[in-house]
């Protein structure tokens, strides 16, 4: 009888998923934030530059991520010299595949929330001399928030089974590298077919469970929303 392996690679994908989630909420917020109440040339350049990792394979990802953070990369090379920081065959790289992937996301969920706030109640605020961050910390956000969740959830669930892109800049190293979608393709691979069902049921309940609050949250809030 199989006993429980060595639950490094789930740690390690929790870290890595929850790192990256923050990441995706600040920077998915701000970029739907900036891009979704300004026009100017080049806007659906700078949005296909955030959607593309949607469409892209994430070995064409993780490839990209090589060339810009490996030591010959631009950024790469600049962390290396100044700060002594290695990113490639880190678990550093699992976070930013993580992120990179997750973005797009986090992105379109924020920015149809923000699309759905009603710019009345932000004049209102206005009106009565409330600064522009105080009107999004106090307004803008709280109405958002609900969009804004769901962006996060899938943004984490996205990230914690991100496989392609992990495996070109962070590798495969035991103990240092493996999140639990690595475990799974070379526990298969060595023929430990038991280990790689094991984790293939824990990250589906993960995902399932993340996927199930959201949706009874969701309904939740279009309960409340009926009763006003």
């Amino acid at each position: 009888m199989m006993g429980i392996p060595d639950l490094s690679p789930l740690a390690l994908s929790l870290r890595v998923a929850v790192l990256s989630t923050v990441l995706v909420f600040l920077f998915g917020t701000a970029l739907a934030r900036f891009l979704g109440r300004r026009d100017f040339p080049g806007k659906s350049i700078a949005e296909a530059l955030i959607l593309l990792p949607l469409v892209l394979p994430p070995t064409v990802v993780g490839f990209g991520l090589i060339m810009l953070f490996g030591l010959n990369g631009p950024v790469g090379r600049l962390l290396e010299d100044w700060f002594g920081i290695r990113i490639v065959f880190t678990w550093v790289g699992a976070v930013i595949a993580s992120f990179v992937v997750s973005l797009p996301l986090m992105y379109q969920s924020a920015q149809g929330a923000f699309e759905k706030v009603d710019p009345r109640w932000e004049d209102v605020a206005r009106t009565m001399g409330v600064g522009e961050w105080r009107i999004f910390r106090t307004v803008t956000f709280p109405l958002a928030w609900p969009g804004i969740l769901a962006g996060l959830v899938l943004a984490f669930a996205r990230g914690l089974g991100e496989f392609g892109a992990t495996l070109m800049i962070a590798g495969f190293i035991p103990g240092e590298t493996v999140t639990v979608p690595l475990a799974i393709y070379f526990s298969y691979e060595a023929g430990r077919t038991g280990e790689a069902a094991f984790w293939v049921v824990l990250i589906t309940l993960l995902g399932l469970a993340a996927i199930t609050w959201l949706n009874g949250r969701r309904r939740k809030t279009a309960r409340l929303r009926g009763r006003e």
